[in-house]
C-alpha cells in the first residue's frame, strides 16, 4: 500500500515507521491517523516484522499533536465520537499489537504525539525530546488515552501536575518518572532502537506476543492478569516456539524460532 503521509522501511526484521509531516510537525490529522493504522496493521501482518520502530521525520518534532484546525467547531457528540474513534482506530490498536512497538522520540512529543509515544509498548527518547500533554490550554482534555495512559506510566500525582499545568517536561525528567526507558543523542535513536529491536528479535515471537497480552491486561477493568499470565504461560506449552526453545537450551545451542 502506498502512503501519503508516513514511511514504511524493512530492514533484518525491523519495521521503521516513520511520519512524514515535517512542515506540520508531524501532526496528526485524519489522514495521518488513518495511514498509521493500515501501516500498523501492514506490519504486523508481515512474516518479515519482528519488531516495528516509531519516529517522526526531521529533527524537530516526532509528533507535535493533533491537527487542532480539524475539530475546533466540533460539539459534544462529534468530540466524543473523535476520542472514540481515534483510540480505536490507532491508540488501542497500538498498545494491544502482538508485534512489539518502539517510540523512537526524536523531538517534541505534545498532546496526541504523547498520547502515542505511550500507546507504544516503550520509549526512547532524544536528549532534544520534549514531552507534554498541553490541552487544557485549549479548554480540553486529553483524549487518545493520556489521562490514562500518564498516571500508568509516572504515577497519579505526576500525572496530575503534568496534565494540569500543561507544561513540558525535557528526556531527563522524562527519564527519572520512568516516562521513557533510555535517551540517546538525535543521531544515535535509531541504531540504539534497532540495536534493542535486533537483540528481541532473537527471541520466540509467539511468546513476546503472549507476554504483551499478559502484562497489558493488568492494567484492564475486570480482568485477573494473573489469571491472563496462567493461561497465556500454558498456552506456550502447545506451540513450535515452546518446543524448539526447551531443546535448544537442552542441546546447548541457539534456538532457531519458527514463530508459530
Amino acid at each position: 500500500m502506498s502512503y501519503t503521509n508516513i514511511l514504511l522501511e524493512n530492514n533484518n526484521n525491523i519495521t521503521t515507521i516513520t511520519i512524514n509531516r515535517p512542515s506540520k510537525l508531524n501532526a496528526l490529522n485524519r489522514d495521518t491517523i488513518s495511514e498509521l493504522h493500515e501501516a500498523f496493521k501492514e506490519a504486523s501482518l508481515d512474516k518479515h516484522t519482528k519488531v516495528i520502530v516509531l519516529t517522526g521525520s526531521g529533527e524537530k518534532a516526532f509528533v507535535a499533536g493533533a491537527d487542532i484546525s480539524e475539530f475546533a467547531n466540533y460539539n459534544i457528540e462529534e468530540g466524543k465520537m473523535l476520542a472514540a474513534k481515534g483510540q480505536e482506530l490507532l491508540f488501542n490498536f497500538i498498545e494491544n499489537l502482538s508485534t512489539p512497538v518502539i517510540a523512537a522520540v526524536n523531538g517534541f512529543a505534545l498532546g496526541g504525539g504523547l498520547e502515542l509515544a505511550m500507546a507504544c509498548h516503550f520509549r526512547v527518547a532524544s536528549d532534544q525530546a520534549k514531552m507534554g500533554l498541553p490541552e487544557v490550554s485549549l479548554g480540553v482534555i486529553p483524549g487518545y488515552g493520556g489521562t490514562q495512559r500518564l498516571p500508568q506510566l509516572i504515577g497519579k500525582g505526576r500525572a496530575m501536575e503534568l496534565i494540569m499545568t500543561a507544561g513540558m517536561i525535557d528526556a531527563n525528567t522524562a527519564l527519572n518518572y520512568g516516562l521513557v526507558n533510555h535517551i540517546t543523542t538525535l543521531e544515535e535513536l535509531l541504531p540504539f532502537c534497532e540495536k534493542i529491536a535486533s537483540k528481541i528479535t532473537r527471541n520466540s515471537s509467539v511468546a513476546i506476543s503472549a507476554a504483551i497480552r499478559a502484562i497489558n491486561a493488568n492494567f484492564k477493568d475486570e480482568v485477573n492478569g494473573f489469571h491472563t499470565e496462567i493461561q497465556e504461560f500454558g498456552n506456550c506449552f502447545g506451540t513450535e516456539d515452546f518446543a524448539e526453545g526447551t531443546t535448544a537450551f537442552l542441546e546447548k545451542r541457539k534456538a532457531d524460532f519458527p514463530g508459530n
